[in-house]
C-alpha cells in the first residue's frame, strides 16, 4: 500500500487497497461523518469536506427538493449514501442523490443491492477541491443517469448517454431546469437568505420564464 496527501488539509489518496478493507473502513466512518471515500480498483480517496462543499450541497439539494414538490413528482433521497458495487470494484458518495423517474421502484425500501436495485437517477457533486480520482468515470460504470457538478463558479450537467457523460443544457430528469437557470439561483445565495432564494424559485417554477445568465 502507498500514501500520496494531495492538499493535505482535506484529501488523502492510497493506493493497493482490497475491496474489503474499503468496505471496513465504510463501517468504521459510519460513526465518525465527516469523511468522503471513492474507490476505484484498489485506488481510495479520502476527502474532508470543507464548510463551503457543505453549503453549496445543502441549497442545490433543497433546489431539486423545491423543483419536485412545485411540479407534483415524487422523490427519494439517499443523501450521500455510498453507491459501490463489488464486482466493478468501485464505490462512490455522492453529495446527495435522488430517484424521481424511477422512485416508485424504489419506494418504501430501507436496504439497497445496487447489483439488483436500479441506481438513483440523479447525483449531486460539490467539486471545490478537485477529486484525484476521475468520479464520473466511476457515476458512469455505476449507471447513474444524471450528475450535477459545481465547482465553486460553474455549474455543469451531465447525462448518461451509451456509457459516458455527455455535457448538456439542460437536465434530463428534470427537463424545466437548465444549468443557467439552477446557476443563477445557486450564485445569488450571498446576496439573499436561503429561504427567501427558494420563495422566488417556487415563484418562477411555478410561471418559467427566461432568467438571463
Amino acid at each position: 500500500m502507498s500514501k500520496t496527501l494531495l492538499k493535505p488539509e482535506n484529501s488523502t489518496l492510497l493506493t493497493g487497497i482490497r475491496w474489503e478493507t474499503y468496505q471496513a473502513l465504510l463501517l468504521d466512518l459510519a460513526e465518525n461523518p465527516g469523511k468522503k471515500l471513492t474507490y476505484d480498483q484498489g485506488a481510495l480517496e479520502i476527502m474532508t469536506p470543507l464548510p463551503e462543499h457543505e453549503i453549496n450541497k445543502g441549497f442545490l439539494g433543497r433546489l431539486v427538493q423545491t423543483t419536485t414538490e412545485v411540479l407534483g413528482l415524487e422523490i427519494s433521497s439517499l443523501g450521500s449514501t455510498t453507491l459501490s458495487r463489488k464486482d466493478l470494484q468501485k464505490g462512490v458518495e455522492p453529495d446527495e442523490c435522488y430517484y424521481i423517474t424511477n422512485e416508485e421502484l424504489v419506494r418504501g425500501k430501507i436496504n439497497f443491492d445496487f447489483n439488483r436495485d436500479p441506481p438513483p437517477d440523479l447525483a449531486i457533486e460539490i467539486d471545490i477541491t478537485r477529486s484525484s480520482l476521475d468520479r464520473l468515470t466511476i457515476y458512469a460504470a455505476l449507471g447513474i443517469r444524471e450528475i450535477w457538478r459545481f465547482d465553486g463558479a460553474n455549474l455543469f450537467i451531465y447525462c448518461l448517454e451509451n456509457g459516458s457523460y455527455q455535457e448538456q443544457e439542460k437536465s434530463k430528469v428534470l427537463p424545466i431546469l437548465s444549468k443557467s437557470v439552477i446557476l443563477n439561483f445557486l450564485i445569488r445565495r450571498g446576496e439573499k437568505g436561503e429561504n427567501a432564494l427558494l420563495n422566488e424559485f417556487r415563484l418562477w417554477l411555478e410561471n418559467p420564464k427566461i432568467i438571463q445568465e
